[in-house]
């Protein structure tokens, strides 16, 4: 079948250095020069603000009882205008390095204003998922970090949300600002500041080994470690896949619509750093990709064409619903879109496709879709796909500015990675830092990784489940349980959107599987049932058994095949420690978890809710 070519990514050509070393390990680096790096995350702001002042860097729907409500916009001159005056309120009130701003809010124009206002100052940022304060009973890992980070100012965008929180707090000496001026310091009292000298002999003071944030991530505990974000890392990083493209300032700059939260890395440093050094505009996306949170989404997408789109898997099996339906949102979706990426799971070949199919018929090309990899630790990004491909599932290939190693551990080859974007370790955890480097200085993953052809490294590295994840059955015979993972869920007729690898000291291996739930509606004939009638749904279960016996069929090893398998519930739970920041399930956190369903899926004789391959 002949199709029509992509449209031009504007991607420089795919190079690689590989050196194999006596020890069995791999290095690779990119020999792409590194595009310049700004001194610090202002400069751009300052640059923009300078050279085009009305462009808009930031835009959010106000709140609105009916409906959508209107676009808020914040251009580069007013952003750089504010933040100076949030830079000489935090300077009056004397923060500095030891004293960070802790951010207990979703994505808005003030958090941005807030951020970068602090770094301004030189003072650390604390931006917390807000899902601690306001979907938890007992405020465990809010007070966690709190203790960890001691912040002297909090701030909240709307307190009644976070109002029970906030009180399992000892905020003696704390000052809570609010940005709807409810509770507390009003966030208009910090915009009305009149910045001084001190703001200008801050900005001279900052320099790239200055903490810039701490960003939390969860380990094996489930409790979140504080990892420190520096100047110099997130600068690097920020021009990092720039580096492998051929866009300069003569180009349209980038406008982007995303909804991932700045609390994490990929939407605080990949999206929120990276447009500002491009000089480009985000539009805060409202909606998620969970059943009767996207339609915020779509409306935005009738109205903001992206050049770029970034996304979960989930996000983009909705949105091809949408866009095989809806000629005029296709039109707009893709009338300047250059790249798609994912992230957090393998897009599913099905999905891929035809979205494809659809921008073929809208604009008469293909779009390239990319995918990366990497960790908070990182900053984030240090691999990414940067080339025209139809196959899903890549980590890509390293980027400009990083040694990559691969590092034989057990049966895989550890990811390892060294440079200038990489952490300098955790807040407060000295233990945990010196645990996390080997004896070369390269950080661990954690992450095993294999070239998905050993005689062409361009083709680049898929994921191989992580090093610790794989375990033994009863007969001894070992379990690579990352692998299985990726082929049961593509194997599974698009009924699962994620699984856990059940097994250890059994006879056989089962699955408890994440289910997707748009496409378990549309298998099951009714767009109304919730997750909790899906998952035992005949037509369901019947579709996944077909999926398993041809994986099994094709697999019919101890180690490969499937011998149950049990839809779940509930999701994976971030703050539970079940989904690691890059987005893959914590395999050992998730069953630990939920070992009664363990119990369940392997009991004698089966309920009829297992599906039995």
């Amino acid at each position: 079948m002949n199709l029509p070519p992509f449209r031009d990514p504007k991607y420089v050509e795919r190079k690689v250095e590989v050196e194999h070393r006596a020890d069995g390990s791999i290095l690779l680096r990119n020999p792409h020069p590194l595009r310049d790096v700004p001194a610090n995350l202002i400069e751009p702001l300052r640059k923009w603000a300078a050279e085009a002042p009305d462009r808009v860097w930031l835009g959010r729907r106000k709140a609105s009882g009916e409906g959508f409500g209107a676009w808020e916009r914040l251009t580069y001159a007013d952003a750089e205008r504010k933040t100076r005056a949030i830079a000489q309120a935090l300077l009056d009130r004397g923060l500095g390095a030891s004293s960070p701003v802790m951010i207990l809010s979703g994505n808005s124009i003030e958090h941005a204003l807030m951020t970068y206002g602090a770094i301004l100052a030189g003072i650390p940022v604390a931006p917390v998922s807000p899902s601690y304060a306001t979907m938890s009973s007992d405020f465990d890992k809010l007070r966690y970090v709190f203790d960890l980070v001691q912040p002297k100012l909090i701030f909240v965008q709307e307190a009644a949300p976070f109002a029970r929180a906030l009180a399992a707090l000892d905020l003696d000496g704390v000052e809570l600002v609010t940005a709807d001026g409810s509770h507390g310091t009003a966030f208009a009292d910090l915009l009305a500041t009149k910045p001084g000298r001190d703001v200008e002999e801050s900005y001279a003071r900052l320099d790239g080994d200055m903490v810039a944030k701490y960003l939390f991530t969860s380990g094996s505990t489930g409790m979140p470690k504080a990892v420190i974000t520096t100047q110099r890392m997130m600068c690097v990083n920020s021009v990092m896949p720039r580096s492998v493209t051929l866009e300069d300032e003569t180009d349209e700059p980038p406008v982007l619509l995303n909804w991932l939260p700045w609390n994490h890395c990929f939407g605080g440093n990949a999206i929120l750093n990276n447009l500002l050094v491009a000089g480009g505009t985000l539009y805060i996306d409202g909606g998620r990709p969970v059943p009767g949170g996207f339609a915020e989404t779509v409306e935005n997408l009738r109205e903001i064409a992206p050049t770029a789109y970034s996304n979960v898997p989930a996000a983009y099996t909705m949105l091809v619903d949408e866009l095989e339906n809806d000629a005029a949102l296709a039109s707009m979706f893709f009338s300047r879109l250059r790249v798609m990426a994912y992230g957090g799971a393998a897009l599913s070949q099905d999905i891929y496709e035809r979205i494809q199919t659809v921008a073929i018929r809208t604009v008469g090309e293909r779009i390239v879709f990319s995918s990366g990899y990497g960790a908070t630790e990182t900053a984030p990004t240090i691999c990414n796909v940067h080339w025209a491909t139809g196959r899903m599932g890549l980590l890509g290939l390293p980027l400009p500015g990083i040694d990559l190693k691969l590092a034989p551990v057990g049966q895989k080859m550890e990811v390892r990675v060294r440079g200038q974007c990489i952490t300098p370790g955790y807040h407060g955890n000295p233990e945990k830092t010196r645990d996390a480097y080997d004896e070369e200085g390269f950080y661990c993953l954690g992450d095993g990784a294999r070239f998905v052809d050993p005689e062409n490294p361009l083709e680049g590295l898929v994921f191989d489940g992580r090093v610790a994840e794989d375990f033994k059955l009863a007969t001894g015979t070992w379990v690579s349980a990352g692998k299985l993972r990726v082929d049961v869920v593509t194997s599974a007729n698009g009924i699962l959107s994620d699984a856990l690898i059940a097994g250890l000291d059994r006879a056989s291996v089962g699955i408890l599987g994440f289910p997707n739930i748009p496409a378990c509606r549309t298998i099951a004939g009714d767009a109304a049932l919730g997750a909790e009638d899906l998952v035992r749904h005949p037509a369901v279960l019947e579709r996944l058994a077909e999926g398993l016996r041809a994986h099994n069929k094709e697999n019919p090893g101890s180690s490969t095949r499937i011998a149950r398998a049990l839809l779940m519930v509930e999701p994976p739970s971030i703050d539970a420690g079940e989904l690691t920041d890059k987005g893959y399930i914590n395999q050992a956190v998730a069953l630990s978890r939920r070992v009664a369903l363990v119990g369940k899926l392997y009991a004698d004789p089966p309920g009829n809710d297992v599906v039995c391959a």
